[in-house]
């Protein structure tokens, strides 16, 4: 995942869907809007569920040149011929990660609100570091990554970041000039046109 001049799209799947519907509906919006990468993200931890969605997709995303990676799922990704893997316990595995998958697999890493994890991360091999939640969010200790978090990181870093979590028209405004991808996931699932939702926030991003 190359930095880009303008941010893109880092597209992630609702925790849980229909499987006979959902790619379908993906297929629509990686056929309206550029998406450069997609993240699997079930809530779920039974293997043949995973396993079902990460095939299905996978040709759903492959045959539209966009890449898929997995949460967590190292062993998952390489059985299923996902792309790579992302990592939510911050810095802590993408070492181990990395040797175990090779160098041309995508390992990425959420790294919360702080500096100092995604600085760690990037030193430890990963592709791209996530900052986030971005916007207020019930989630976690309720702590939000800030603009100038980004800023610095733009200024000082060359491993790409991706910004999400809460966002909405008038935060991607403020981040769009300093982080390469937005992670963009519930704000168009929960709706009835995701595609339409994409649109509105992919226009804010200038």
């Amino acid at each position: 995942m190359d930095s880009p001049e303008k941010p893109q799209i880092y597209l992630i799947t609702p925790p849980s869907f229909e499987l006979g519907r959902f790619p379908n509906q993906l297929a629509r919006v990686l056929d309206t809007v550029d998406v450069a990468c997609l993240r699997l993200d079930m809530a779920s931890r039974d293997e043949d569920t995973l396993s079902r969605a990460g095939d299905a997709l996978r040709e759903v995303a492959h045959a539209r040149d966009v890449a898929i990676v997995v949460s967590d799922h190292q062993i998952l990704a390489e059985r299923l011929g996902l792309d790579g893997v992302h990592l939510t316990d911050s810095a802590r595995s993408v070492r181990a990660t990395r040797k175990a998958m090779g160098a041309d697999a995508i390992v990425g890493s959420f790294c919360g609100t702080s500096n100092h994890d995604g600085i760690t991360a990037a030193e430890a091999g990963a592709d791209y570091v996530c900052f986030g939640p971005v916007g207020i969010s019930g989630l976690g200790d309720g702590g939000t990554a800030e603009t100038e978090l980004f800023q610095w990181w733009s200024e000082m870093i060359e491993v790409p970041m991706v910004a999400e979590g809460g966002l909405t028209e008038d935060l991607i405004r403020n981040i769009a000039p300093y982080t390469d991808f937005f992670g963009i996931g519930d704000e168009i699932w929960r709706g009835d046109d995701p595609v339409a939702a994409l649109q509105r926030l992919t226009a804010a991003m200038g």
